[in-house]
């Protein structure tokens, strides 16, 4: 059995691959598509590790920083990778691609998602638009050894690719704060599927439908994809941020991990689009931890602490906002609309912008 096979195999018994999907994984070599050095193994050096990384069912970072090179120590932003082979699928299922379909695709990467639509669509029918040039290069090559030509478009994917169009479907493969107006205008009736979010919560789907240029979609899954580079969501290191500052003291009695939960998460990314948070768990098994809240300018940030078995928390703000009375203010608002689930939001947009409702789409909660 090749590892190709293995792959498939895996696949097969996570049960996540399709029939319509089997021939084209089956038939397009994952290791066509993944550079010959990685962090998790080099075909030289380490060829078991390398194997291991590129036939097993997760994610493969190919691009770190936009290429570009950083200081030892300096945060280290994944900016291109291969996609985990089952979230892959899991966003062509929501695709729903038929034959003869036009797709255009939005963040080309290694070219592995656009080799997988050429084998089941025909490569006339797929067009992949990728903003960096190297990356780009890399994947055309990638896609040619193994035996496909789809349209390979360097720009910025929000501006789509009008001289291909009308679609059938749009695919993104990066996160969007929005779906942009040019999709709509180039898949005027069809359907659009992307990762969808703001800096505080970009963990959704937004499956769009689109009819006369107007769409309307919902949210679902648990993604993880890198970020549209030319609206990148907030991302760091504390220490990046916070530099001793001493800040105004308070505290709260809602404890800190609730308002990171899915729902109140969600709600919350709605209102504060430009704030991000991490979760820094104490190393020493007390099971205390603290919750960071920064702005995306880096000029706020907020902190608290939790403590098990603690009724209060202490608080600490700094900087022009108080970014934890915003997200207190979102999940007090998440709790007297009666603690939605997001399965309960919809999303409408069209030529003049995306609005996020709750339930009905004249009932609007957010326009991020």
């Amino acid at each position: 059995m090749t590892t190709q096979e293995c792959l498939v195999r895996t696949l097969l018994g996570k049960k996540v691959l399709p029939p319509e999907w089997q021939e084209a994984v089956a038939a397009v070599d994952r290791g066509l598509f993944i550079p010959d050095v990685i962090e998790e193994g080099d075909v030289t050096r380490d060829p078991e590790g390398w194997l291991r990384a590129v036939y097993s069912d997760a994610p493969v970072v190919t691009q770190v920083n936009g290429g570009k090179s950083a200081p030892d120590g300096a945060f280290r932003r994944s900016t291109s990778s291969s996609s985990m082979p089952s979230i892959m699928l899991e966003m062509l299922g929501l695709l729903d691609v038929h034959e003869g379909h036009r797709v255009l695709e939005i963040g080309t990467g290694t070219g592995y998602n656009a080799a997988w639509l050429s084998h089941r669509l025909g490569e006339r029918n797929v067009t992949s638009v990728e903003l960096d040039e190297a990356v780009l290069s890399r994947a055309v090559d990638n896609l040619r050894r193994a035996g496909f030509q789809p349209a390979t478009v360097l720009g910025n994917g929000r501006d789509g690719y009008r001289r291909g169009a009308p679609y059938d479907r749009v695919i993104c493969t990066c996160t969007m704060r929005d779906v942009p107006a040019a999709w709509l205008e180039q898949c005027p009736d069809g359907r659009i599927v992307t990762p969808w979010g703001s800096s505080f919560f970009s963990g959704s789907y937004a499956t769009v439908d689109v009819v006369d240029g107007v769409g309307r979609g919902a949210f679902s899954g648990y993604p993880g994809f890198m970020w549209d580079r030319t609206h990148p969501g907030g991302a760091g290191r504390v220490g990046d941020v916070y530099h001793q500052e001493q800040g105004a003291k308070s505290t709260t009695r809602i404890a800190p991990q609730h308002v990171i939960q899915d729902g109140p998460g969600f709600f919350t990314g709605l209102r504060l689009t430009d704030v991000w948070y991490r979760w820094c768990a104490a190393d020493d098994d007390s099971g205390e931890a603290t919750l960071w809240f920064f702005a995306d300018d880096q000029k706020s940030w907020s902190a608290v602490e939790y403590v098990p078995d603690q009724e209060t928390y202490e608080v600490e703000q700094f900087g022009p906002r108080a970014l934890w009375d915003e997200v207190r203010a979102a999940f007090l608002r998440w709790h007297e609309l009666g603690q939605p689930e997001r399965s309960r939001f919809g999303l409408s947009v069209d030529g003049t912008g995306q609005r996020v409702w709750l339930d009905d789409p004249d009932n609007v909660v957010g326009q991020p």
